[in-house]
């Protein structure tokens, strides 16, 4: 099914999928509810959310929050959406019997660049007030060179540790846990073979494949913004 290759593919790209159709939902987590056959649309975003909307009113008749994890897949010759998050236990599952609509976009808005402040900004947060990052992080460089280009942050925890921050001012994705990985991956080469270096990629928040990629990597996440220019 096209339909089902597009959600596949579309939150894998970080995209935006929306879907309309007949549906049943079930939800179940910290209570449970179901709602019968009706046409809804249905909102995957990257940073986790989904939303269920009806034919009135502005708020979703269901959803999950940022976080969450989707995905898809053919049951009974149905398309099944399913939203999980695990902490708390939650799933939202949609079951689509007819689908009339589905699309990807990408939801990049350059106007956010007028709203944030500078990863500039965002560094000298982090060095005003070293335990935003955790307590005990102090800072010893910026800008410090290594052979896959300079790190923007380097210190050390309160063991004593290597600490890499990579930092972005707005929603992370990808290429971001990449780029701190091999700043990660450099400076271990440089080090001791027994030192360990940690890489902690800060900014607001990260996409869902973004998070994948720093669990598998055993690298690390502190969500924090640059100060707003009203500040």
């Amino acid at each position: 099914m096209r339909a089902l290759e597009l959600v596949r593919s579309g939150t894998e790209a970080d995209l935006l999928v929306t879907l309309f159709g007949r549906c049943r939902v079930t939800y179940e987590g910290r209570a449970a509810s179901t709602l019968g056959p009706g046409d809804r649309l249905v909102v995957l975003k990257p940073d986790g959310t989904a939303l269920v909307h009806a034919n009135e009113g502005h708020q979703p008749v269901n959803w999950q929050p940022p976080g969450s994890t989707h995905a898809g897949r053919l049951a009974d010759g149905e398309l099944v959406i399913e939203s999980t998050r695990e902490s708390p236990a939650e799933r939202l599952l949609v079951r689509f019997e007819a689908l009339g609509h589905a699309a990807a976009f990408d939801p990049t808005d350059p106007n956010e660049l007028a709203l944030s402040g500078t990863e500039a900004d965002l560094r000298d947060r982090i060095l005003k007030s070293p335990s935003l990052i955790e307590d005990g992080f102090e800072p010893r460089a910026t800008e410090r060179q290594t052979s896959a280009g300079a790190v923007d942050v380097y210190g050390e925890d309160a063991d004593g540790r290597a600490v890499v921050l990579e930092l972005k001012r707005r929603r992370a994705g990808p290429d971001a846990v990449s780029q701190l990985n091999r700043y990660v991956d450099a400076l271990d080469r440089e080090r001791h073979a027994d030192a360990t270096v940690r890489g902690i990629l800060v900014a607001p928040s990260v996409t869902d494949r973004a998070h994948r990629l720093l669990a598998e990597r055993g690298l690390e996440f502190v969500s924090l913004a640059p100060p707003d220019s009203s500040e």
